[in-house]
């Protein structure tokens, strides 16, 4: 079953639409919430909740319109209000790392990408939730400022001024061999976007 019949099982009140669903957008999902609340439970309460709104309010959703920035958008808001709350954070797992580790034969290369994974993941923290969120927004799920805009709420030029600030924030906070002066963290290929995912 392909994304749109299971958009169109779910409009028709089907559950089973709903694990299509699950399958093709739940991983990105976890990682866009827990990038922005920092917190594995609370990421996953985030994005289980999200699929069930979806699951209640499939009506609402104009079939015409691609799913996942639709989605996203939600789960990212909820973990911004999460974090916004003030809940824990805790710290970045080493399972990504693991993964890395098995997957790769190059140990070193696995070793240089876990200390930066493990260096960007701690200048993140430091972070407002309001400065991660518009980090994963731009380089994690490759929005554009005015996409950003339109799902904060916010005017173009906030945008701006908040991916600034948490640009500036990070330079502060990185060591200067995860942001050399060739590479400004401006750019699209920059290692903050290589280390998020």
């Amino acid at each position: 079953m392909d994304e749109q019949e299971a958009i169109a099982r779910l409009k028709r009140g089907e559950i089973g639409g709903l694990e299509v669903l699950v399958l093709r957008h739940q991983t990105q999902a976890l990682h866009s919430a827990y990038l922005v609340c920092r917190d594995r439970q609370l990421a996953e309460d985030i994005v289980q909740a999200a699929f069930l709104r979806v699951y209640e309010r499939a009506a609402q959703f104009d079939s015409r319109r691609p799913f996942a920035p639709w989605f996203l958008r939600i789960v990212v808001n909820d973990a911004l209000k999460a974090a916004t709350r003030g809940q824990r954070q805790i710290s970045l797992s080493a399972d990504a790392v693991m993964g890395l580790i098995e997957r790769s034969g190059d140990i070193e290369q696995v070793v240089e990408l876990a200390i930066a994974h493990k260096e960007i993941a701690a200048a993140l923290n430091q972070l407002s939730a309001r400065q991660r969120a518009a980090i994963v927004l731009r380089y994690y799920l490759d929005q554009s400022e005015v996409q950003m805009a339109a799902q904060l709420k916010i005017e173009p030029g906030a945008v701006k001024r908040r991916l600034q600030a948490a640009r500036q924030r990070l330079r502060q906070l990185l060591p200067a061999w995860l942001h050399p002066a060739a590479a400004p963290l401006e750019g699209e290929d920059s290692g903050v976007k290589e280390g998020l995912k």
